[in-house]
């Protein structure tokens, strides 16, 4: 599986350098769709580009963006047609083929159950959660209006992160991942502690007399 990786991550970067921001987003794109090319692989190494003036910074930043908002698209709207089952038929039959289980599913639905839409946005932070995310999000019917915003506003900052890390590191920016890990573990903690103080701010306001559906709110 390293080598691999190794072999994917030399395709991407000769993609990237030929085309540029078409290889981005393309790349961007197949990674959400296909979480096992990761985009610590794609981004660093646009910012280590944009450092020899071989690619814009925010021009790398847009296309990482744009990738990514468009593979998560795909993702809903896979969910959206086949609804649940369909998914769960779909990943039983070919997951395997793209390095997604059924577990992987179960995982994502739980997320979204457990911290609601909130989790489209910080799920972006998230290796896996990323890509499945879109998928509960697809069968749930949720709106593609705020899917959309919420995907934005989360890609956008994975991909300033990634890019500026990469421009910050340079000829050095396949460290990456030492650099990420912590991060990654970090994302998780501020996820849990942002669902918990909604989860407690929404408590106090049912509670407060005269709130909508509160115990003292009249029927």
């Amino acid at each position: 599986m390293t080598h691999l990786m190794e072999q994917v991550g030399g395709w991407i970067e000769e993609l990237i350098a030929t085309i540029g921001y078409p290889g981005i987003v393309l790349v961007m794109a197949i990674e959400n769709i296909f979480p096992p090319i990761p985009s610590e692989m794609v981004l660093p190494f646009a910012g280590a580009l944009s450092v020899k003036g071989e690619l814009n910074f925010w021009g790398a930043v847009a296309a990482g963006t744009a990738g990514s908002v468009l593979g998560a698209v795909v993702l809903y709207a896979i969910g959206y047609v086949a609804r649940e089952a369909g998914v769960r038929r779909l990943v039983a039959a070919y997951g395997k083929y793209v390095f997604i289980s059924e577990q992987d599913l179960d995982r994502g639905a739980a997320w979204f159950e457990r911290y609601g839409e909130a989790v489209i946005f910080f799920g972006r932070l998230i290796p896996i959660i990323r890509s499945i995310i879109s998928v509960p999000a697809g069968y749930t019917r949720m709106s593609a209006g705020r899917f959309l915003l919420y995907t934005t506003l989360g890609t956008s900052l994975w991909s300033l992160l990634l890019t500026y890390v990469g421009r910050v590191l340079g000829e050095n920016w396949v460290d990456i991942r030492g650099y990420m890990k912590p991060y990654e573990n970090g994302t998780l903690v501020v996820l849990v502690l942002v669902v918990v103080v909604f989860i407690g701010w929404r408590a106090l306001r049912w509670r407060r007399p005269g709130a909508a559906g509160g115990p003292d709110s009249e029927a």
